[in-house]
Order: C-alpha cells, then sequence, then structure tokens
C-alpha cells in the first residue's frame, strides 16, 4: 500500500470496476479488493459524488460513472502512446534504417497510429489510420499472442471472420492458434507477404502493467533482400520493452 491508502484503494476500485462486463454488488467489490464493507461503502459513495461511480439502485449494484467515460476521452484526445511511443520508434529508424510503426488493436484490425519513415524508402500500405486484419499483420500478431485465448477466439467466432488479401494466412481459428502459439515461443511476430507481396515485417507487443497489449511496434523491409532479421527483431524487441515502461508495463 502506498503512503496514500485512500488515494490507492479509490484507483483500486476503478481499475475493478473498470474490468467488470456487468455491474457489481458491494460485496463482491470488497471482497475482489480484500476491503472491509464499510470501506468499500464509504469509497464508491464518495466516488459517486464525484461522477466516478453510479450506483443502480433498483439492482443494488455499482458500475462506472460518466467522470470515468470523461477521463477514458481525455486519454485518448492526449494520444498519450503515440506520444511517449514517437522518440523510441525515431531511434529505431535510425538505428536499422527501415521504416517503423506502431500500430493499436482495433477490433479485428489492427490501426496504425504513428509511422517513421527512414529516408529514402518507399511509402508503405501502413500509413497513420490505416487499418489492416490483424490476423495478417506482424503487429495484429504481436497482440493478440498476448491477449487471453477466450478474447482471441470471441475475435474469430467462424470462418467468415478471417479477410482474405493475397491467398496467404490463417483462414480458421485452429489456424490462428497455431501461428500465436509460434508467436508466444518464438517470443515476437512475423508475416512475409501476406499484407504486401514482396515485403516482410517483424513485431512486437506493447504491455501495460496488467500485461495487456497496447499496440504493436512493427518495422518492415523487402522480403530476400539479404537484411540481417536477428538484428531487426533485437531493435524491435528493445524499442516495445522500452515503449512498454514508458507507459508502466512489464517487458513486452
Amino acid at each position: 500500500m502506498s503512503q496514500v491508502p485512500a488515494a490507492t484503494r479509490t484507483l483500486m476500485v476503478l481499475r475493478f470496476l473498470a474490468a467488470q462486463p456487468d455491474p457489481v454488488p458491494l460485496e463482491r467489490l470488497a471482497s475482489a479488493l480484500d476491503l472491509p464493507r464499510s470501506t468499500a461503502y464509504h469509497l464508491v459513495n464518495a466516488m459517486m459524488e464525484q461522477g466516478f461511480v453510479t450506483h443502480i439502485a433498483e439492482e443494488r449494484r455499482y458500475c462506472l460513472g460518466v467522470a470515468a467515460f470523461e477521463v477514458g476521452i481525455g486519454y485518448a484526445r492526449q494520444a498519450p502512446l503515440q506520444r511517449i511511443a514517437h522518440r523510441p520508434l525515431a531511434a529505431l529508424v535510425d538505428r536499422i534504417g527501415h521504416s517503423a510503426h506502431l500500430a493499436v488493436p482495433h477490433g479485428r484490425e489492427v490501426l496504425y497510429v504513428l509511422e517513421e519513415r527512414a529516408p529514402g524508402q518507399a511509402p508503405l500500405v501502413t500509413d497513420v489510420g490505416v487499418r489492416l486484419p490483424a490476423h495478417l499483420t506482424a503487429s495484429g500478431r504481436a497482440i493478440m499472442a498476448a491477449m487471453p485465448g477466450s478474447q482471441v477466439r470471441a475475435l474469430y467466432p467462424d470462418r467468415s471472420a478471417f479477410v482474405d488479401r493475397h491467398g496467404r494466412g490463417p483462414q480458421s481459428l485452429h489456424a490462428l492458434r497455431g501461428v500465436l502459439s509460434e508467436t508466444r515461443q518464438r517470443g515476437y511476430a512475423i508475416e512475409d507477404g501476406e499484407v504486401t507481396p514482396g515485403f516482410a515485417s517483424v513485431a512486437a507487443a506493447v504491455l501495460d502493467h496488467n500485461g495487456t497489449p497496447l499496440g504493436g511496434i512493427a518495422t518492415t523491409y523487402e522480403s530476400g533482400a539479404g537484411v540481417d532479421v536477428e538484428v531487426l527483431v533485437e531493435a524491435v524487441s528493445t524499442t516495445a520493452r522500452t515503449v512498454s515502461r514508458r507507459v508502466g508495463g512489464g517487458l513486452a
């Protein structure tokens, strides 16, 4: 516990409620956070006064309030992940001489939110604002390899969920699980010609303090161009670890 226990407990309540799919009774909240019922009661009431918690009286349950939503909107508006990753990504490009990018999960797709283009390199399909099928990209695979299996299964309930670009890549949940298993064992993700023929990518996940993947950092290069892939993997992985630390996470 920190030197400000009330503040720590308040944040614990926020994190717990944010992780729940539905409103929860006070007893469950208190038990999950190992708090006396009276302490939990006073905490949620103080948070209700500030709009961070809502009490659904007819169900006798609690959930996040509008103020918590406003904080989330502020977070998105400030784009902290892009700001934090900007310099490490630029340093990565200087080190390896290949363009690099940051992508974040967006359902069954990844959304590219930051790109650093190496001097003299042609534009890639991974420009800022572009969305691509997560199961075909190295960034998406790095992200999904860090997700619980149940979350991946929910994203890909049947074969209709799998988009085909060039006739390559997993087209079933079983095949995707195999790719993600290999990614976890390897420690990084790869793709070769599945997004753009003639180009390959390696990627590593950016993780928060809970090990939840926030995004993927990747570099793309021409296939068969004599690139030392091991050098790229080490550089990309190091960059992902740096960004993870800066957002308060562990080592990707």
